[in-house]
């Protein structure tokens, strides 16, 4: 059934407010968008059912957007490699919005953009190698901040400013760029979660239980917040190996 005017209207917001500043195809049924700052193409349509769709081009992000709505199984737009189907236009912003932060910070895409960045820059001095690595670190701190939607993937606190970018496996170990600039390896964390996780305090298990070392004190654990049961909120597969590194290289 083709689109009404208002419908467009409603699906042209939920593209250009979340990132997708770019119409790329406008047919009866299927809307089309880019985006000027992630390299996801996304459609969007609705049913009669008041029902909305949007479809996606990459499949790593499709496989992301798992918890947010229900598998669309109809026909897709030429190109999408997936769908989610929403109830309501909140839920469809929501939609579009996480799949814009996913498709900046997913698998390589930190990486392109710290090869971009760093280019030309000089590596010969530990100076000169420093600067790049400051690079990779603040390219690092904003990908975790969008994959995590700005809040602590153990607590929620939601105040960037606060947060710490904390690497699973610490950017000295890590064998090469791909690893260092994985927004897997890492976690969004309240500076005191930080620090006992960059000291071997405490360490996440695989489905995402904190577990908390025999070296910290009952009274410790009080005053940091460990003593009740914690856990991260939401871990992807590509966690896992970097999480098993870290209970048995740091976790004291």
């Amino acid at each position: 059934m083709p689109l009404t005017s208002a419908t467009i209207t409603r699906l042209e917001k939920a593209a250009v407010d979340n990132g997708f500043d770019q119409e790329t195809e406008r047919g009866p049924e299927w809307l089309g968008f880019s985006s000027t700052q992630a390299p996801l193409q996304i459609w969007l349509t609705a049913l009669e059912e008041g029902l909305f769709i949007a479809a996606f081009s990459q499949q790593n992000v499709v496989r992301a957007l798992s918890a947010l709505g229900e598998v669309f199984s109809g026909a897709l737009p030429a190109g999408a490699s997936g769908a989610r189907c929403v109830v309501d236009i909140p839920a469809l912003h929501h939609l579009v919005r996480r799949a814009f932060q996913l498709s900046k910070t997913l698998p390589d895409e930190l990486l392109h953009t710290f090869v971009k960045k760093t280019a030309t820059l000089p590596r010969t001095t530990e100076a000169e190698r420093l600067v790049v690595q400051r690079v990779g670190q603040v390219i690092f701190r904003g990908g975790l901040i969008e994959y995590g939607e700005g809040t602590c993937a153990i607590t929620g606190l939601a105040l960037p400013e606060l947060l710490r970018a904390s690497h699973i496996k610490p950017w000295a170990d890590c064998e090469r760029d791909a690893e260092r600039l994985d927004v897997f390896n890492g976690l969004l964390l309240a500076p005191h979660l930080d620090a006992a996780f960059d000291r071997g305090f405490m360490t996440v298990a695989d489905e995402g239980t904190v577990m908390v070392s025999t070296a910290l004190g009952v009274n410790d654990r009080r005053i940091l917040g460990l003593a009740e049961p914690l856990r991260v909120r939401s871990l992807a597969d590509g966690h896992r190996d970097y999480l098993s590194w870290h209970r048995a290289r740091v976790f004291r």
